[in-house]
């Protein structure tokens, strides 16, 4: 029998912004009401990034604590909430682990290839998410490519990595015009994570054009879980635009009871993603 799907809403990313689509949310209160929409709907995790006056990325605290706020004020305490570290040129190494060190998320999502960017950076890496480890966070390693994979694996056997409440995210394509990832694209991922470095860790899916959805419904059929949300994707599998990031999330639910998998709650994601109720 199938996993329950996690599904997680990524509503806004680092990128976009009102310009590109008038529902994408940017300031906190906005961000907590669609949490709670996106919620009702099916999704059991928000991935949240915060943006400044003029909507630019930022990992600013005092903006991230307002959106938590939000989210928590209109979506309820049972949502899962997790912070971006990514750095879009802005942030290194350093001033990401500062921010979650101050910040202290439930949980948070992390690039291997910004953390671990250099070999000096080893080290300093390696403590963070052992210390993270040991607080109780949950910590999502977000991968590219089938290279990134095996990196993370090596990392992982080299004793760098701690797998308590981690688990990982597949990246299908880029922000870049015309992208359409697809389906076929996540087995190069699945090659790699299956091979005899083979990991027992959750992992999810995200990917960016007009076939999020049936890349999304291929993972959940494969075992996986689901990012869904303006962030990657503002158009439905018919082609025309998603009214919100509530629709993306809605219909990737209807998606996936039509083929036998159950939706997960967030206590029954809790379970999945770190071990407890």
């Amino acid at each position: 029998m199938a996993l329950p799907l996690v599904i997680t809403v990524a509503p806004n990313g680092a990128r976009r912004t009102k310009a590109d689509h008038p529902a994408l949310p940017i300031d906190p209160r906005e961000i907590g009401l669609d949490a709670a929409r996106c919620r009702e709907a099916g999704a059991a995790m928000i991935h949240l990034h915060v943006r400044d006056a003029e909507q630019r990325h930022t990992l600013d605290l005092d903006r991230y604590r307002a959106a938590l706020a939000a989210v928590r004020r209109e979506a309820g305490p049972e949502m899962i909430c997790q912070v971006t570290t990514e750095a879009v040129g802005l942030y290194g190494p350093a001033e990401q682990m500062a921010a979650m060190r101050a910040l202290k998320p439930e949980a948070f999502s992390v690039a291997l290839r910004e953390l671990f960017a250099e070999p000096e950076d080893e080290a300093a890496a390696a403590a963070f998410l052992a210390e993270q480890a040991r607080a109780g966070v949950m910590v999502q390693h977000i991968l590219y490519d089938a290279g990134d994979v095996t990196r993370f694996q090596g990392l992982v056997a080299r004793g760098l990595i701690p797998l308590d409440r981690a688990s990982v995210l597949f990246v299908l394509g880029r922000y870049a015009v015309g992208q359409r990832s697809d389906p076929a694209d996540l087995l190069p991922f699945l090659s790699a994570w299956n091979s005899e470095h083979h990991l027992d860790l959750p992992w999810a899916l995200c990917a960016f054009g007009p076939r999020e959805a049936a890349c999304l419904v291929a993972a959940a059929a494969l075992g996986g879980h689901a990012r869904v949300g303006f962030e990657n994707n503002l158009w439905r599998p018919d082609g025309s635009l998603a009214p919100d990031n509530a629709a993306q999330v809605a219909g990737l639910a209807a998606l996936a009871r039509a083929i036998g998998i159950a939706v997960a709650s967030p206590a029954q994601a809790r379970v999945l993603f770190v071990g407890e109720a």
